[in-house]
């Protein structure tokens, strides 16, 4: 398991010997559920890299997913500063609630820039899996000279559609752009991710608001 994962001193006596554990999807900053950890489910979690928590009814460990293969895989853990609730940054490997959902609260709206990491995941699983009659398998399958071709040619696009179209044309070429961004990162074996690295670090260095070099 990554540093990440080394979780500081929590305070077990305070909270009785059980925390509360705030699971959040890594890539679109999704609140997934709430659960209760043990050390016990703690020290589990990071052995495994499967989320595993203290279930309160059945007064037992269980790893999310056990029945039905629906695990939360463990990307990273981090305490609150008063060393008594646990955050948990985790894939999840399937529908989260047990109702079929992608979340336990499936009543709050996505995140609108939290989707951005969602669909780069979809991107990333069609570069593994190529299903068929995929646009973007047939993208991939193209390979990497014609997809920087089509980054030009929806630049291009977006461009024209900023100086003579209406705002709804401009959304439009704009969302184009950034899926085909995606897909050319990937097809580089990069991601998104990496490039708000970039950004978040000239950011720091700079000491200004974010611009360009």
């Amino acid at each position: 398991m990554n540093s990440e994962t080394r979780v500081p001193g929590i305070d077990w006596d305070k909270v009785g010997g059980l925390v509360p554990a705030v699971v959040q999807h890594w890539r679109s900053g999704e609140v997934l559920m709430l659960g209760y950890m043990t050390p016990e489910a703690l020290a589990a979690t990071r052995d495994s890299g499967k989320v595993t928590f203290f279930s309160r009814s059945r007064r037992r460990l269980w790893t999310k997913g056990e029945s039905s293969g629906n695990h939360l895989l463990l990307k990273s853990l981090h305490v609150d500063c008063d060393a008594d609730t646990v955050l948990v940054r985790a894939e999840p490997a399937g529908p989260v609630c047990h109702t079929g959902t992608p979340t336990c609260f499936a009543d709050a709206p996505p995140l609108p820039l939290g989707f951005l990491g969602a669909l780069d995941a979809l991107v990333e699983r069609r570069a593994l899996e190529r299903p068929a009659q995929s646009y973007t398998t047939r993208l991939f399958d193209a390979g990497l000279p014609a997809i920087a071709q089509k980054i030009g040619e929806e630049g291009v696009e977006m461009a024209l559609a900023a100086v003579v179209e209406d705002d709804a044309s401009l959304l439009g070429e704009a969302a184009d752009l950034i899926f085909h961004l995606l897909v050319l990162l990937r097809a580089r074996n990069l991601d998104l991710a990496q490039v708000v690295e970039v950004l978040a670090r000239r950011h720091a260095e700079s000491g200004r608001e974010l611009e360009p070099d």
